[in-house]
């Protein structure tokens, strides 16, 4: 089976680590790649946004399936423009990615379905927003409604930080055309947690919760990060719980896009908020999390090509998950300076010493390039190193092991991953 998989993440890393796995034999093609996933398929230089490179390359070379990384070609509408030619593809369409496109769209659906969630109000200019500011109290979220990379969020403490973050979306453009228009949204405090789920528009199928650091350092402090590490299965979520995210949250977005007639062939993400007895929904997103994946894959004991094919054939009814006892935990190496300015470029050394750790499943490369025979740096985030252990403790030991190992100029990561604090 030939396989174009879209992305050049520690996500796509992850996925196409999988994939290769299948029972079936893959031949995979990866748009744009990295270092780290060269081992694994050819990697072909076309952006991730080239909807029109992508669709031309699927068709030349008789690609059986295209599975999708992040979210923004999704949000381009790389599905439509895919299966306009007939192409099978895995994500939602370009009007089901305003889950992530729009974060006024998720809000509305929400509240138009019941699902609970923070009280907001959206604006689209930036006196009505300053005005608004006091409304929510404080701290206060601010958002920007478009595509940040996962950075378009902050957590305002008082109204002059509120209307610094506002001012800066808004009027000085510093997400650009994301921050156009802005939701406020009530602070929520408690235990956050990321479901991420397979959907066929039929059947919502959850898999084994993950818990996200998004703070750039220790204790949670810094800025809000596309993800700093994470841990898998969650230990704030058990089976009751669980049974309630499906009852109250899950089963009625399948049934919201039903109602609507949205469709949605792919990954959701849900973060979850939860407090007590109390939970919300934070976020949607239309993709696999990243670093979610890196630690949900690993123990996944199914055929990820398989569960694709029933998504496509709207069969996910047919498929129950399992699991690997053993807990997962996942280390970002990042560069100094993110999630603001960093460098790129620097050589990566100690990858083969750390690949050799107990334990380990994989360093996957987040954002690394290929020079000559030397890996570089090539993003904040640069690699995720993923581990298991019978407990999360052992997992922790195992992945910090291997973290120790690996150098590069600026490099730092949070201490803390696997350690439960209510964050």
């Amino acid at each position: 089976m030939k396989i174009l998989l879209i992305g050049s993440g520690g996500r796509e890393h992850a996925i196409a680590w999988k994939l290769k796995q299948s029972a079936e034999p893959v031949t995979l093609f990866i748009a744009p790649g990295n270092a780290g996933m060269s081992a694994l398929g050819r990697c072909v230089d076309i952006a991730v946004d080239n909807i029109d490179g992508l669709v031309r390359f699927a068709s030349d070379n008789a690609i059986d399936l295209t599975v999708v990384g992040p979210e923004l070609p999704l949000v381009l509408g790389v599905v439509d423009a895919f299966e306009a030619k007939g192409l099978k593809i895995i994500g939602p369409n370009r009007y089901a990615a305003q889950f992530e496109g729009s974060k006024d769209f998720t809000k509305a659906f929400l509240m138009r379905h019941n699902i609970p969630t923070a009280a907001y109000d959206t604006f689209t200019t930036l006196d009505e927003a300053i005005a608004a500011l006091d409304r929510f109290g404080f701290p206060v979220v601010v958002k920007a409604d478009g595509l940040a990379a996962g950075k378009g969020v902050i957590i305002a403490q008082n109204h002059e930080e509120a209307e610094k973050a506002v001012r800066e979306m808004m009027a000085d453009k510093v997400f650009g055309e994301a921050g156009s228009r802005i939701v406020l949204e009530a602070f929520l405090t408690g235990i956050e947690a990321s479901i991420l789920c397979f959907v066929d528009g039929k059947t919502i199928l959850p898999m084994s919760p993950a818990q996200d650091y998004k703070r750039a350092f220790d204790d949670d402090k810094g800025l809000n990060t596309g993800g700093m590490g994470t841990y898998s299965p969650s230990r704030v979520i058990d089976d009751a719980m669980m049974k309630r995210i499906d009852d109250e949250l899950l089963q009625p977005f399948l049934k919201g896009i039903q109602a609507e007639e949205i469709t949605f062939k792919g990954v959701l993400f849900v973060g979850v908020m939860i407090k007590g007895d109390d939970i919300k929904v934070l976020e949607y997103n239309v993709r696999l999390g990243d670093p979610e994946t890196e630690v949900t894959l690993p123990r996944m004991e199914n055929d990820l090509v398989e569960i694709f094919e029933a998504m496509l054939e709207e069969r996910l009814s047919e498929i129950t998950l399992t699991w690997r006892p053993e807990n997962a935990v996942c280390v970002i190496l990042a560069s100094g300076g993110y999630p603001e300015k960093y460098a790129k470029g620097y050589p990566i050394t100690g990858l083969e010493d750390a690949l050799k750790t107990p334990g380990l499943v994989d360093v996957f490369h987040c954002g690394t390039k290929q020079s000559g025979e030397a890996v570089l740096t090539n993003g904040g985030r640069v690699l995720g190193v993923t581990a298991l252990g019978k407990t999360i403790d052992e997992a922790r030991q195992n992945a910090y092991a291997a973290t120790e190992k690996i150098r590069f100029e600026g490099a730092f990561f949070r201490k803390d991953i696997g350690i439960v604090r209510g964050h």
